[in-house]
């Protein structure tokens, strides 16, 4: 190497300064409320992935034991209910969020 390499320790530290530089400059993300798109895949992922599951374990256990389809109507039935009580979580996540996002955007306006 060259007389006048820093040494690593030197370059470490720079790095270090010039990212707290830039955390410093850099403005607080902005809080947005979700758009609609999101909101319908949102709630579609979260039902049909709970019907699908308790689908495939009714299933699953029917091929076990040999009881076909009881266990899978079972099993689906739970599935949409926890679809639909996953959907009534994500609801209130998704007010939380846009509550959120109003009171920033309120905020930014009496600055």
């Amino acid at each position: 190497m060259s007389e006048h390499a820093p040494e690593p320790e030197d370059l470490r530290a720079l790095g270090e300064r010039i990212d707290a530089l830039k955390r410093e400059e850099a403005p607080p993300p902005r809080k947005t409320a979700p758009t609609s798109a999101e909101v319908a895949i949102r709630f579609g992922a979260e039902l049909l992935s709970a019907v699908i599951v308790g689908a495939a374990i009714g299933w699953g256990l029917d091929w076990l034991f040999g009881t076909r389809p009881a266990l899978t109507i079972v099993f689906f039935i739970v599935g949409a209910a926890t679809g639909i009580r996953n959907v009534i979580v994500a609801s209130k996540d998704i007010t939380r969020r846009t509550a959120e996002a109003v009171a920033a955007e309120q905020a930014e306006k009496e600055r």
